[in-house]
């Protein structure tokens, strides 16, 4: 058996994440009083009771992810005795879920990965002014395919890019909102199944993000970090890295460029790995893999019915 732990990104957060373990475990709802101190607000109240609209917004829904997977990882150590260092050939996390990996590594405390998402969450939101740029799904071309799209619908300032390449026939385009909507209208005559608007309120990883690569590259200047413990599989490189200047490198490269996860998902079936544990909220890596990899075993764990699951196997 060989493992991979990898971490969710924004859109999987749903309000009353972390009730659970926390009602249950000391150690859960230490993680989360932690992040509550880090940040000066009651984030878990947030997470718990919401509204929806409030713990949608970037600044917020970065660290509750990242709060609730972290969650995970502590029960598992202080409850079940499952080191996560001693299972897993390889961390990973979609985005956000990156510096979730990090934490988990021990690259980052969680207070300064917590204050760190919340200082990316601000920027990626402040970097272009509200319903310039967004996103959209392309379905049923493949990342080489998109291509084509995407040149089209480029007309000097008006751009996008791949954002996200998550998996065969699902790629994810970022730009300015004039460039996405021509790709809605037109996908279709480049091949595409269908291409949807994503409901977010910036071009996430595209280049209009470069003032908030900026200011992530100043706030890792005062963040002590270390090499990781578990070989990190980068979201640019989709190659693992252990080392943290690299690591720290690659997180400010990964604000402006393309998230390579159905490359990540070919680099874990190359290096044999066996099972895919999603740690956290929501199911969609775990339901990727499972399209990505049908050899390779692919769970999703965030309840304590699913934790204890987990455990009686690794």
């Amino acid at each position: 058996m060989k493992y991979a732990f990898v971490f969710p990104g924004q859109g999987s957060q749903f309000v009353g994440m972390g009730k659970e373990l926390a009602e249950n475990f000391v150690c859960a709802r230490e993680v989360f009083d932690e992040v509550n101190e880090a940040l000066s607000q009651d984030l878990f109240k947030i997470m718990v009771e919401g509204p929806d609209s409030e713990l949608m917004m970037t600044a917020n829904t970065q660290p509750a992810l990242m709060a609730f997977s972290m969650a995970v990882v502590r029960v598992l150590e202080k409850e079940f005795g499952i080191l996560l260092e001693t299972k897993a050939a390889f961390v990973a996390g979609h985005s956000l879920g990156e510096y979730s990996a990090a934490c988990a590594a021990n690259v980052f405390s969680l207070s300064d990965t917590a204050k760190l998402l919340r200082l990316r969450g601000e920027a990626m939101q402040n970097a272009v002014p509200f319903g310039v740029g967004g996103m959209a799904a392309v379905l049923g071309l493949s990342y080489q395919d998109v291509g084509a799209l995407v040149e089209a619908c480029c007309n000097g300032k008006d751009i996008c890019v791949a954002a996200n390449d998550n998996s065969d026939g699902q790629v994810v385009l970022s730009g300015s909102m004039a460039a996405i909507d021509k790709a809605v209208e037109i996908a279709a005559e480049f091949g595409a199944r269908k291409c949807v608007k994503l409901a977010v309120s910036a071009p996430f990883h595209s280049p209009f993000m470069a003032p908030a690569a900026d200011v992530m590259a100043r706030a890792f200047m005062e963040v002590d970090a270390k090499d990781a413990q578990i070989p990190l599989v980068a979201n640019v490189l989709a190659l693992p890295i252990t080392e943290h200047k690299e690591i720290i490198k690659h997180l400010i490269e990964q604000v402006t460029g393309t998230v390579r996860w159905r490359e990540t998902m070919l680099f874990f079936k190359e290096n044999n790995v066996t099972d895919l544990v999603e740690l956290g909220a929501g199911k969609v890596l775990s339901g990727i893999a499972k399209r990505s990899n049908k050899e390779m075993n692919s769970i999703s764990v965030g309840s304590i019915a699913e934790i204890e699951e987990l455990a009686n196997n690794l």
